[in-house]
Parts: C-alpha cells; sequence; structure tokens
C-alpha cells in the first residue's frame, strides 16, 4: 500500500533542463548533450556535485565548470549553464501533486543549488521559474509537500542513498510504501534497491498514467 509520493522537481514538476543545455549548445556551436557530458565525468567530484551538495558559491562553480569543460576541449560560458536552469512548471504535473497531496505523504526530492544573492550577475532559477497556465506560483508548488529535500540544503545528493533515506525519515515511512519520479534513471536506481517503486518521465502522460495505476486514483 503506497503512502507517500515523491517528486523530483526539474525535469518532472518542471520542464528539463537538457532541453535548455541543448538550446545553448546549438547556439555556441556545441555537439549535442555536451554539458550533460561534462557532468557525467568524474559525477561524484565535479564541480556540479560540489554545487548541488552546496560546497561551491556560484561563482565557484563556474569557475570550476568552465575549467573542466576546457579540460575537455570545450569553451562554455558557466554563467549560461546556470542561467539554462530557469524552466516552466507542467501544469497536469501540477494537478498530479495537488491530488497525490490529498491522499498521500508528498516529498520533493531536488538536486539543487543554493540562490546567491549577487555574484557576477549570476543568478539561480529557484527564483525565476515559470508559471503554470492555471496561475500556480512557486510558493503554492512548494505548499503542496509534506517536505522538500534540496541537496544544497542536507549536503548530499541523488543517487546518494542518504539522501533517500532523509526523505523517508523525513515523511516517517519506509521505501517500500514510496513511489518516486525522477527523470533520470541514474537516480531512480538506488531508490529501487531500498525498495521504492520508481518511475522515470520521460513523456509526462505517460508517467501519469504508471503513477494512477500504482497509486489507483486519477490524476488528470
Amino acid at each position: 500500500m503506497i503512502q507517500a509520493v515523491l517528486f523530483d522537481f526539474g525535469g518532472v514538476i518542471l520542464s528539463s533542463p537538457f532541453e535548455a543545455f541543448n538550446r545553448y549548445e546549438a547556439e555556441a556551436g556545441l555537439p549535442l548533450d555536451t554539458i550533460r557530458g561534462i557532468n557525467a565525468t568524474n559525477p561524484d567530484d565535479n564541480a556540479w556535485a560540489h554545487f548541488e551538495r552546496g560546497e561551491y558559491s556560484a561563482r565557484a562553480f563556474v569557475e570550476a565548470f568552465e575549467a573542466e569543460a576546457l579540460e575537455l576541449g570545450f569553451v562554455i560560458d558557466g554563467t549560461r549553464v546556470i542561467a539554462s536552469l530557469r524552466g516552466v512548471l507542467r501544469p497536469a504535473m501540477v494537478e498530479a501533486l495537488r491530488r497525490c497531496s490529498v491522499n498521500f505523504k508528498t516529498a520533493m526530492l531536488t538536486n539543487n543549488f543554493t540562490p546567491p544573492t549577487s555574484e557576477s550577475g549570476t543568478e539561480a532559477m529557484v527564483s525565476d521559474v515559470g508559471v503554470d497556465g492555471d496561475g500556480a506560483s512557486l510558493a503554492e508548488i512548494h505548499d503542496l509537500f509534506d517536505e522538500i529535500v534540496e541537496s544544497s540544503a542536507v549536503g548530499v545528493r541523488k543517487p546518494e542513498p542518504r539522501f533517500y533515506e532523509i526523505a523517508c525519515e523525513r515523511l516517517d515511512v519506509e521505501p517500500s510504501v514510496c513511489v518516486f519520479l525522477d527523470d533520470l534513471g541514474i537516480n531512480l536506481k538506488p531508490a529501487k534497491a531500498m525498495g521504492m517503486q520508481t518511475i522515470k518521465v520521460v513523456d509526462p502522460d505517460i508517467a501519469l498514467e504508471e503513477l494512477e495505476a500504482i497509486i489507483e486514483i486519477p490524476l488528470r
């Protein structure tokens, strides 16, 4: 019996940053998925990992990321990478979250960055995401979650197992009664190994069909 529904944010509730990465890559004349490739290199100790664990400021991330890109033969503007993290809320997912919040415990599990105040013009996506069609604000979305687990706040990140343990501890549930939605398979593997049911979000409509089948309530 499912007691908790856990949602990733970017790529699930919010449009995927990979789409914005690809637009920047096309504009800059870079090969498709260059940024994802850099982030996948030394994934536990690269600039991205340090930034998501709250260990780097925005300025430090930009400097480190640009250096990593250069080592791989690419010239990339790190501030554009951060700017690409802004997205648009997905109305269907927001509605599904609303319905889940009435019937289950809910949590946001997000790898994110601490929003900088003013560092060389660098801004974080957290305070400047888009608004969905029914007028929901970001604050209203946050209020639908019982818990929000942020990598920059807890000092660990997906796919580190401790991240999922923290979510379960805060919700006071066992992994076996949770279903978790994320757009990255690497983030789903530890959750599944712990006993959670998992859904990979590629097409949001298909993902919601899968979630409906698991929790047995209509979401749209």
